[in-house]
């Protein structure tokens, strides 16, 4: 079992993501709306990895991750984002984003950044 923070201001993204979740795994999850309420529960919570959207409302995906990183340098944050473009995708690799996986998510390749994240975790 692992503890899974999934931060995205859409509902309906928080719910798409938790359904490409293994079902046969009882993933402890805790959900934040924007990535202020992102970072304080990354406190609180101290997830294996954490899902986290880019474009949020009041400090965005880029700051959180930034912020994350700061506060624990191993953090696993796979970025999920419909933003693909190079820059974008550069920006957050070089602040530490363990991943970065194209919205809508796709349940396979959910899975496999959520394995290769804990196996990393578990290798650390």
């Amino acid at each position: 079992m692992a503890r899974i923070l999934i931060v995205d201001d859409s509902l309906v993204a928080r719910m798409s993501l938790k359904s490409c979740l293994p079902k046969e795994v009882d993933h402890e999850i805790a959900e934040g709306k924007d990535g202020a309420e992102g970072v304080a529960l990354y406190q609180s919570f101290q997830p294996d990895v954490t899902f986290m959207d880019l474009t949020m409302p009041g400090m965005d995906g880029i700051a959180a991750l930034a912020e994350i990183r700061a506060i624990d340098p191993a953090a696993r944050v796979v970025i999920l984002t419909a933003d693909i473009q190079r820059r974008t995708i550069e920006r957050v690799t070089e602040l530490g984003a363990f991943a970065v996986v194209k919205k809508p998510p796709v349940k396979e390749v959910v899975q496999v950044e959520l394995a290769r994240a804990l196996n990393a975790g578990a290798s650390a």
